[in-house]
């Protein structure tokens, strides 16, 4: 992990250098969570990201799992049947391994090694995640994430689409000393913008930063932040509060964020590996009912109704010897 690096960070464009004489506020830290693990769709483990974080300090963020890192043997990957969502965008981020998708919109496709896929479920899509069968033969390593990004008020009708981002897409970037690089998936970070096309202004970001580095950016006032390490072990903020594996950073109002690696790192992951985010707060009613995010209760109410009756669409007759437990209602 991870599967897009660079072989010498000093070619790559530089962040600018947030030194005391700038100005620059620095957002501090607010709390430190630790994901609890769980199982998702046909059994894969995940770990959940955002449990026990107020919706009020992840808006316009609704939910993200971390899926893996795990190792799967032959025949043991898994993934998920035929589900509905509606009111979201799911945002799939695979690091190592490979993750099938489509939906009854034509959306889909394979993605593996740094790939993205953005789906707007926008009024209702059936879709299903799951490892191709040559993956589900061979066994193999695994490691992503699923992040859910409510949809304003007036998007939640929008019709479904699908972005496909490859790996290459990213914009590349460094710190000013070369020791992070910095993968900007959807928004902006100091101008270097990503190739996400998003409904709610928000910065998406994947940093591998080198043992005893640091990483000090720009950051969107406007926008809340976030920091979700994926792996390693190192500091938040100027107050260098310890993180690890599986734990959430959540910021302060301010200019920057800040994350440091540990001078000494675990000889399976030799850098931090943390996840930014941020987006501006929706400030709407949400009501969240399993795979359906709205603004109210009886919002979600008709969503259950609608698919029960069939009103989301069905799924792809091509797809049905794989649509597996397809009646039931999945969260994934």
């Amino acid at each position: 992990m991870p599967a897009v690096t660079v072989p010498d960070l000093t070619v790559l464009p530089r962040l600018a250098d947030l030194g005391p004489d700038t100005g620059t506020t620095e957002r501090g830290v607010r709390t430190v969570t630790t994901a609890p693990r769980g199982f998702e769709g046909e059994g894969f483990p995940v770990r959940r990201a955002f449990a026990g974080v107020d919706l009020a300090d992840l808006d316009p963020f609704i939910h993200m799992d971390q899926m893996g890192e795990v190792e799967y043997a032959p025949g043991e990957p898994k993934g998920t049947a035929w589900h509905p969502h509606r009111g979201f965008e799911t945002v799939t981020y695979i690091i190592d391994g490979t993750f099938e998708h489509a939906d009854n919109h034509g959306g889909g496709g394979l993605i593996t090694n740094g790939d993205t896929q953005w789906m707007t479920a926008g009024g209702g899509v059936l879709h299903i995640e799951r490892p191709p069968e040559a993956l589900v033969a061979s066994g193999g390593l695994f490691h992503g994430l699923q992040l859910w990004v409510n949809l304003p008020r007036a998007q939640k009708w929008a019709q479904p689409r699908y972005q496909d981002l490859r790996a290459g897409q990213a914009s590349l970037v460094t710190s000013p000393d070369a020791g992070a690089l910095v993968r900007v998936i959807a928004g902006s970070l100091d101008g270097h913008s990503g190739p996400g096309s998003t409904y709610t202004p928000m910065t998406m970001a994947h940093a591998s930063v080198e043992p005893g580095a640091m990483l000090h950016a720009p950051w969107d006032p406007e926008q809340n932040a976030l920091a979700y390490v994926l792996s390693g072990d190192g500091y938040a903020g100027s107050e260098r509060r310890p993180v690890s594996t599986g734990q959430l950073v959540v910021f302060g109002p301010g200019e920057s964020v800040r994350v440091a690696a540990s001078a000494g790192q675990d000889g399976r992951h030799p850098k931090l590996e943390v996840v930014l985010l941020g987006g501006r707060p929706l400030r709407e009613p949400v009501a969240w009912g399993g795979p359906f995010v709205m603004n109210t209760r009886e919002e979600v109410m008709e969503a259950f109704s609608d698919f029960s009756k069939g009103r989301l669409g069905a799924i792809p007759a091509e797809r049905v010897p794989h649509a597996g437990a397809s009646k039931g209602v999945r969260t994934a």
